[in-house]
């Protein structure tokens, strides 16, 4: 782990994850293009037939699916999202004044603080169901450090989409990824993982494949001795 005081304070006990990111049999986790209508591009095949019922917890779901279990640990121990702009909304350049909120209406699923990484910094957009966007301009060091200071002795997860993910792959602030392999290729769009980002040195992986054809992928990083 980055051994930067800025952002390891010794007070520090938080991880910092990946939780249920998808990604193609051939290593695309997004697409070329982000539109209001295609909101992953030529990915949309990832999330074909994800049920996101069990996010909250699998409590109400009357068939509980590994797939399900899996997905309930998406905020566990969770208290703050860091995300890239592309994931907040299909916008570039300056803000304008579109009344865009995100994706995800009045009621998104976050119900934490969440920090979108963006050049153009804005005042903080608030819902009532306790998510909270702010909009930060900052090195992946400088993001956590903020997200630690938002919710302090929580768990931050690194939302996506996956060139967010690299970068603080790239930086060595990622504890821990769960990622699921689906079995669709998409030949274009943007990568998840580039040679030696990360290092298989640096991570335990574990995988469980499903009759389904889904691969969930465990990487925990390795301690030192």
């Amino acid at each position: 782990m980055n051994t930067d005081t800025a952002v390891n304070d010794p007070g520090a006990t938080s991880k910092t994850r990946v939780q249920g990111m998808f990604v193609s049999l051939d290593g695309f986790a997004a697409g070329t293009y982000v539109t209001l209508e295609e909101p992953f591009g030529e990915a949309m095949a990832l999330t074909r037939g994800h049920d996101g019922r069990a996010i909250h917890g699998i409590g109400n779901i009357e068939d509980i699916t590994f797939d399900g279990a899996m997905a309930s640990m998406f905020d566990q121990g969770i208290g703050v999202e860091i995300m890239g702009r592309r994931k907040f909304g299909p916008q570039s350049g300056p803000w304008t004044e579109d009344g865009w909120r995100g994706w995800w209406g009045e009621e998104p699923p976050f119900r934490t603080p969440v920090i979108v990484l963006t050049h153009h910094e804005r005042e903080p957009i608030a819902f009532d169901n306790g998510t909270v966007f702010h909009f930060l301009d900052a090195s992946p060091q400088e993001a956590l450090r903020r997200a630690r200071e938002l919710a302090p002795g929580a768990d931050v997860r690194i939302g996506g989409g996956p060139t967010t993910v690299r970068e603080f792959l790239a930086a060595d602030l990622v504890d821990t990824m769960h990622l699921v392999i689906v079995p669709v290729t998409i030949g274009v769009g943007t990568r998840l993982l580039e040679d030696g980002i990360p290092s298989a040195e640096d991570f335990d992986i574990r995988s469980v494949t499903l009759p389904s054809g889904r691969t969930h992928q465990l990487w925990n990083r390795r301690r030192g001795d």
